[in-house]
C-alpha cells in the first residue's frame, strides 16, 4: 500500500508527484498544538499539515486503518507450519511507549502479537543485519522506573535491537535466564552485521555465523581457528584494556600448563590449583570469559585425539560450562563446536556431550558465583562425567544420625537438590513441611547456616572450602574435611501436621529430642524420663533384662553402659549436673523400668506417642534463641529466651520457659540487627478506649550469627503469612526490608567468621 502525492489537487487525474510506501513498520505521531502529524516510514519521516482539525482526524483514522490492514497482510504473517525458535511475553518499548506483547522469533524475523492465540501479528522486525545488545541497568534505581509508570522495575533485564537506519526497539525481560535465551537466538538471527570489526578470530566466527554454520565450509579448518602448539601473541577476542590483553596471554599459558602436564592422582592438587586460579580470574574479570572459551575451543579443534593433552583440555572446558557462558556469537560458536564433536562412541565425544548438557543447564539455571571446589575438579579429572547424569554426590545428614547420599550436577540449585532428596526419602515438599538444608561452619564452632533455594550446591561447597582455607592458612589438608549438610525442620506450621509422613515424624521427633537434651524445650524430670524411654525404644528396640546366671555380670554391665549412653544422648543435660554416681545409677534403673514397659511397641507408634506429648506445649515448633535485654527495657535485667514461631515473637523466662510476653507479627513494625544487638520494634494499644497505639523498641544482646538466623526466620514466617503457598517467597515483609534483601545479606556473609579479601585475583 502507498500514499500518492499530487500537486496541486486538480492534478489527481494525472501522474503523482511522489509516493510514500506504507507497511507495518510505519508509525504515525501527532504534532503538538498545530494541525500536523508525522508519518514515519522505514527510510524517512514526512511532516504533514491538514487544513482543519476534522480533516486531520480523518487522515489519521484512514492511515491507521491502512496500517492495521497492512500488519495483518500475508507479508507480515508467518507460515502456519513455521515453528518459533523462542517465544514468550516481553515488554516492547519504542519511542517511549511500552506494551506487553507476545513475542516469537520465527526464522530471522521477530514477530509480536496481542496474545499467544493471535495468528496475525501486531508487527514484525526483520533481524538480518540488526545489532542486538544487552543494556546495562545496574546503576538504575527502582524508583526511577516506578516513576515512569507501568510497573517496570530495574530488576527487569533489557535488550535493544538496532535495525539499520531505524530507531531502536527495547525489550524488557523478567528474568536473567529468559534474557540469555532471547539474546542468544536474536544474535544468531541477526548474523554478523560487520565482518571487518573485531579480531581476526572474531571475524572468522562472524563469517561462519553468516554461513549458518555450513558444515562443509573450509573456514572450520582455518589455521586461526585450529590447534596451535605455539603460544598466543595477542588475545583471540577484543578486550577493553592492555592489562586485560596481557591477562589473556597469561590465561593461555596457565591453561597450557593444565593441559600439557599429565594428571596423576598423587599430585592432582597441582591441576586443582591451576584450574581454580584460572577460573577465578575469569569470574572476577568477566571480559575474559569469552576469551577462555575461544582458547579452549581453538586447542580442541583439528587435534589428534590420541593424546592426554586434548582430553585434559576438554576437562577444563567441562569445568567452565557450569560456571559461566560466553556471550553473543561466541555462544553460538561453542554450541557448533560441541555439536561437531559430540559422539558417544569416543572419549572426546562423551566430554562434548557432557559439555552440551552443562551449557543447557547453565542457560536454564544461571551462572555460578564461585570457582569450582576441589571435589568438583577431582571428580571431573578422575572419571568421564558423561557416564553420570549427576556426576557429583554428597551425604546429607539427618537428626536421627542417618544420612542419604544425594547426586547433583554443576548447576543444581538447593531447591533442586532438596526435591531430589525428598523423592529418595519419601518426604513432602519443603513448603508443606518446613524443612531446610543447613551447612556446618568451617570454623568448627557450633553454628549452622541455612541455604536459600536459588543457591548452587557447587557454590556452597566451594565457598565453604575457601572459608576453611582462609581460616587455616597453610594448614588446609585437601579432602580431609568437607562441608557437612544437615536436613531438618526450620519452619513449623500446625496446619501441615495432618499430612506428615512417617519419615517426617521420625526426624521431627529426633529434632525435638535434641532440643530437650540441650534445654531448649520445657519438660520436668519425670516427663523427660518418659520421653527418653520412648526415644530409646525407637533407637535400640526392646530392652532385654540380663539373666541372673550371666557369667561375671557382663550382660548387666552392657545394659548399664547402654542405659548411660541413652541418658547422655536424650536426657536434659541440666538435670544431670551435680548428680552423684549413685543418683545416676538410680536414674538408669528408673529408665530401664520405663523402657521395658514399651516392649513390643513399634518405632512409628513410639514416635506418635512422643509427638502427641510434645505438641501439648503451646509453642511446639518454636525456635528459641538465648538473649539478654539491653537496658533500659520493660523486661528484667536477666537472660531470656526469644521464641519465634508462625504466630509471632515471644519472650520466655530463661529458667522455666514460661511465657512473659508475646507479639503477633501484625504488631511488629521492624526487626533485625541494630549495631551489635537484635532489635524488635512493636506497636501496642496504649489505651483501649482511646484507640491510640504506643511504639516500643526492644534491644537484646545476642551472638551475631544468631541475630542473622533469628532475623531470617522471622522474615520467612512473615512472608509465609503474606503468601501461604510460598513459605520462602521473596515478597516484602512487614518490616521495610524485603525478604530477598535479607537473603542476599545471608549469602554475602555466608560464613561470617571469614575475613574477605578486597583484591581481585590475577595471573600476572
Amino acid at each position: 500500500r502507498s500514499c500518492l502525492l499530487f500537486f496541486p489537487q486538480s492534478d489527481v487525474i494525472r501522474k503523482p508527484q511522489g509516493q510514500m510506501e506504507l507497511n507495518s513498520s510505519c508509525q504515525i505521531v501527532r504534532g503538538e498544538g498545530s494541525q500536523t502529524f508525522q508519518l514515519i516510514t522505514e527510510k524517512r519521516t514526512y511532516f504533514l499539515t491538514a487544513d482543519s482539525p476534522n480533516i486531520l482526524e480523518e487522515w489519521i483514522h484512514v492511515l491507521q486503518s491502512i496500517l492495521r490492514v497492512q500488519v495483518t497482510s500475508p507479508v507480515g504473517v508467518p507460515h502456519s507450519d513455521a515453528k518459533p525458535t523462542v517465544k514468550g511475553w516481553l515488554t516492547k518499548v519504542k519511542h517511549g511507549h511500552s506494551k506487553l506483547v507476545w513475542c516469537a522469533l520465527i526464522g530471522k524475523t521477530f514477530y509480536y502479537y496481542r496474545n499467544h492465540e493471535d495468528k496475525c501479528p501486531l508487527g514484525h522486525l526483520p533481524m538480518r543485519e540488526c545489532k542486538v545488545e544487552e543494556v546495562d541497568r545496574s546503576c538504575d534505581s527502582d524508583e526511577d522506573y516506578e516513576a515512569t509508570g507501568g510497573g517496570l522495575l530495574s530488576s527487569h533485564c533489557t535488550l535493544v535491537i538496532h535495525p539499520q537506519d531505524q530507531s531502536p526497539t527495547y525489550l524488557l525481560i523478567r528474568t536473567k535466564q529468559e534474557k540469555n535465551t532471547w539474546l542468544y537466538h536474536l544474535t544468531v538471527a541477526a548474523g554478523s552485521s560487520n565482518a571487518t570489526v573485531g579480531t581476526s578470530y572474531e571475524q572468522l566466527i562472524g563469517k561462519l555465523l553468516d554461513a549458518e554454520g555450513d558444515p562443509n565450509s573450509p573456514l572450520w579448518k582455518h589455521p586461526m581457528l585450529c590447534y596451535s602448539k605455539d603460544g598466543l601473541h595477542t588475545s583471540l577476542t577484543t578486550l577493553p584494556s592492555e592489562a586485560l590483553q596481557t591477562e589473556a596471554l597469561k590465561l593461555f599459558k596457565s591453561c597450557q600448563l593444565f593441559i600439557n602436564v599429565p594428571v596423576e592422582a598423587a599430585s592432582i592438587d597441582y591441576h586443582v590449583s591451576l584450574a581454580q586460579t584460572a577460573l577465578q580470574v575469569c569470574l572476577t574479570h568477566t571480559e575474559l570469559q569469552n576469551e577462555i572459551y575461544c582458547q579452549l575451543v581453538k586447542q580442541t579443534t583439528c587435534r589428534q585425539p590420541q593424546n592426554h593433552s586434548v582430553i585434559q583440555c576438554w576437562q577444563l572446558l567441562a569445568l567452565c560450562a557450569p560456571l559461566f557462558l560466553p556471550q553473543h556469537h561466541f555462544l553460538w560458536y561453542i554450541k557448533q563446536h560441541l555439536q561437531r564433536h559430540a559422539d558417544p562412541r569416543s572419549e572426546i565425544g562423551k566430554y562434548a556431550i557432557y559439555c552440551q548438557r552443562s551449557v543447557d543447564r547453565t542457560v536454564q539455571t544461571g551462572e555460578r558465583e564461585a570457582k569450582p571446589s576441589r571435589m568438583e575438579i577431582v571428580s571431573i579429572l578422575l572419571r568421564n562425567p558423561y557416564h553420570h547424569s549427576l556426576p557429583f554426590s554428597i551425604p546429607v545428614h539427618f537428626m536421627n544420625g542417618t544420612y542419604q547420599v544425594v547426586g547433583f550436577d554443576g548447576s543444581s540449585t538447593v531447591d533442586e537438590f532438596i526435591q531430589r532428596l525428598n523423592q529418595e526419602t519419601g518426604m513432602r515438599k519443603p513448603s508443606h513441611m518446613g524443612f531446610s538444608l543447613f551447612t556446618d561452619d568451617p570454623s568448627g564452632r557450633n553454628l549452622e547456616h541455612c541455604l536459600q533455594g536459588n543457591m548452587k550446591i557447587c557454590d556452597v561447597i566451594s565457598k565453604w572450602e575457601q572459608a576453611l582455607k582462609e581460616l587455616h592458612p597453610g594448614k588446609y589438608e585437601g579432602g580431609t574435611r568437607i562441608v557437612k549438610l544437615t536436613y531438618k525442620n526450620r519452619l513449623y506450621f500446625r496446619s501441615q501436621a495432618k499430612g506428615e509422613t512417617d519419615r517426617e515424624r521420625l526426624l521431627l521427633a529426633f529434632q525435638v529430642s535434641n532440643e530437650i537434651a540441650n534445654g531448649r524445650f520445657p519438660v520436668n524430670k519425670e516427663l523427660a524420663l518418659e520421653m527418653v524411654a520412648l526415644m530409646a525404644q525407637v533407637e535400640y528396640g526392646d530392652l532385654d533384662r540380663p539373666g541372673s546366671s550371666s557369667p561375671g555380670g557382663t550382660s548387666q554391665s552392657k545394659m548399664q553402659h547402654l542405659l548411660h549412653q541413652v541418658l547422655d544422648k536424650f536426657y536434659p543435660k541440666r538435670y544431670k549436673q551435680n548428680v552423684t554416681p549413685e543418683q545416676l545409677r538410680q536414674l538408669a534403673d528408673r529408665l530401664a523400668t520405663k523402657w521395658m514397659v514399651l516392649q513390643g511397641c513399634s518405632p512409628p507408634e513410639c514416635i506418635r506417642i512422643y509427638l502427641t506429648v510434645a505438641r501439648k506445649w503451646p509453642l511446639f515448633g518454636t525456635k528459641v534463641f538465648t538473649a539478654k535485654p539491653v537496658l533500659p527495657s520493660s523486661l528484667e535485667d536477666c537472660p531470656v529466651w526469644i521464641a519465634v514461631n508462625e504466630d509471632g515473637i515471644s519472650i520466655l523466662d530463661y529458667n522455666t520457659m514460661h511465657l512473659k510476653v508475646s507479639y503477633s507479627y501484625s504488631s511488629v513494625l521492624t526487626f533485625g540487627g541494630c549495631r551489635d544487638d537484635f532489635m524488635i520494634v512493636v506497636s501496642q494499644m496504649k489505651e483501649r478506649n482511646s484507640g491510640k497505639n504506643s511504639t516500643e523498641k526492644l534491644l537484646f544482646t545476642m551472638a551475631i550469627p544468631k541475630i542473622v538466623e533469628a532475623t531470617l526466620l522471622i522474615a520467612s514466617y512473615i512472608n509465609y503469612r503474606l503468601t501461604p503457598s510460598l513459605p520462602s517467597s521473596t515478597q516484602p515483609s512487614r518490616s521495610r526490608t524485603p525478604a530477598n534483601k535479607l537473603w542476599e545479606t545471608e549469602s554475602r556473609c555466608f560464613f561470617p567468621s571469614v575475613p574477605r579479601s578486597t583484591k581481585g585475583p590475577t595471573l600476572l
